[in-house]
């Protein structure tokens, strides 16, 4: 009965440039190589996020360099040329690059981040996760790509494996959002006390994050604490009055509390709004079966 999880907000282009090698804007020495003027010239419409006309350059550089042996600042060339890729929704010629790039650079965990958001963007739910695992284990702790592994477990139903990632995340960086993957993962795991802490302390830190309650309320009456889930739904409507989800949990747990008349307005509203599931429920509770 849970909402469907919501992906991990993260910004895939500004993660992966930071993450860049080799990327230098500096001045362009008279005796360089021409490519090295192509290259700059594609560095300052990358810094732009022009990835369109940064590619064009990059491709440029390499065209040039065809045939030779590549070495590594040929593979800081084709990273950066994999991102444009990337970034324009090119998605083979991306892994292309980046796995070409592997080749010349092996033991960097920037192209498993790059892989990891290409196959995420793809849909590929099982490569994505690969990569993000190789990228954690190869890079410092960081709490986003904790976080970001954490998810992927709990779309595996891996509870007891995205509990870990969480909590390694929160003692770099609490937010919301941790404290509610954290919550859905105690309580997939029988902790449900430890649960409800969770997505409690997931509003403490930010009362308008509207994830927290949508899932205490679910989770609320998948354990049969109509109440309760009632009061979570309707601070979710609060926020956003016209959500299809806290709109049919809310028909859901007034139906269950033998509220009918009420609970089907909000079951047709949702219903009404787009939420599909709501017809099976208005079918059985609402409708009359002999008409």
């Amino acid at each position: 009965m849970n909402p469907k999880i919501h992906s991990i907000n993260f910004r895939p282009v500004a993660v992966v440039a930071a993450l860049l090698l080799g990327l230098s804007a500096g001045s362009v020495f008279a005796q360089s190589p021409k490519w090295k003027e192509w290259e700059a010239a594609g560095d300052s419409l990358y810094e732009k996020q022009d990835f369109e006309g940064a590619e064009k350059w990059f491709t440029k550089v390499l065209d040039a360099n065809k045939g030779k042996q590549r070495d590594r600042e040929m593979a800081s060339v084709l990273y950066k040329r994999a991102v444009c890729f990337y970034s324009n929704q090119q998605m083979d010629k991306a892994l292309k690059d980046v796995d070409e790039f592997l080749a010349l650079v092996p033991g960097s965990p920037q192209p498993f981040v790059l892989k990891a958001f290409i196959y995420r963007d793809m849909g590929d739910e099982d490569k994505e996760f690969e990569n993000v695992d190789k990228a954690v284990q190869m890079m410092p702790p960081n709490a986003d790509f904790l976080k970001w592994r954490a998810l992927l477990h709990i779309q595996k139903n891996h509870f007891a494996e995205a509990r870990n990632d969480i909590r390694r995340s929160i003692q770099m960086q609490d937010d919301p959002e941790s404290e509610t993957y954290l919550g859905l993962s105690y309580y997939n795991l029988g902790k449900k006390d430890s649960a409800y802490m969770s997505f409690n302390k997931s509003i403490e830190l930010d009362a308008t994050y509207l994830p927290a309650y949508l899932y205490a309320g679910s989770v609320s009456l998948e354990d049969g604490s109509y109440e309760l889930g009632l009061k979570y739904l309707n601070l979710a409507l609060r926020l956003d009055p016209h959500n299809k989800e806290a709109m049919f949990y809310k028909g859901v747990a007034l139906v269950e509390m033998k509220k009918e008349e009420e609970g089907c307005r909000c079951l047709n509203k949702a219903f009404y709004w787009g939420f599909d599931e709501a017809g099976e429920y208005l079918k059985e509770y609402c409708y009359d079966s002999d008409n």
